[in-house]
């Protein structure tokens, strides 16, 4: 999936490296996957980290790159996408996106699965009984079980990712 950098501040930017600049020690040939056209440009990644580019117009992954960063409201995230661009590129050990915690991730899915379930006519006790088995739901009384609560979120919480929410994974949350 490609995704706009408006939607997305994790892709990085690449322009043409001014020419005022010194030249760069190592060059970036064949850093880059294929790339798909766009209206801005070409989207790509790097290869050792799939970390998602986009080549900004005039600019090729054989020309010697640099950085473009908007100063917005989502520098925080641009410049984190920067800093594991930076640690792939020099060797060092990656940096995880830490826009999603193992724990939301989980959570994200099973989202999609009770969101899903429901949409294909499945009761709010079968989408528990995938999520979490029968064997649980059976042992307390369905009207008053965490579980069937439970299950009700997951399912609205995937339906509000289906309807527009996911684009919030995109982000870091702030505090404002």
């Amino acid at each position: 999936m490609v995704w706009s950098p408006s939607a997305d501040p994790s892709i990085l930017l690449l322009a043409r490296r001014p020419h005022f600049l010194p030249a760069i020690s190592h060059p970036t040939t064949g850093s880059f996957t294929a790339g798909r056209d766009g209206p801005e440009g070409t989207y790509a990644a790097l290869s050792e980290s799939d970390l998602p580019v986009l080549f900004l117009a005039d600019t090729s992954k054989d020309d010697p790159l640099a950085a473009v960063v908007p100063l917005d409201d989502d520098l925080p995230d641009r410049i984190g996408a920067l800093t594991r661009l930076s640690r792939t590129w020099l060797a060092r050990a990656p940096l995880s996106d830490t826009r999603m915690t193992a724990e939301q991730r989980r959570r994200f899915r099973l989202k999609l699965r009770a969101a899903d379930g429901h949409m294909n006519g499945a009761t709010y006790r079968e989408i528990a009984a995938a999520i979490y088995g029968e064997g649980r739901v059976e042992s307390d009384p369905w009207k008053t079980s965490p579980l069937r609560d439970a299950a009700i979120a997951f399912v609205e919480g995937g339906l509000a990712l289906i309807n527009g929410g996911y684009l919030k994974l995109l982000r870091h949350r702030r505090r404002r």
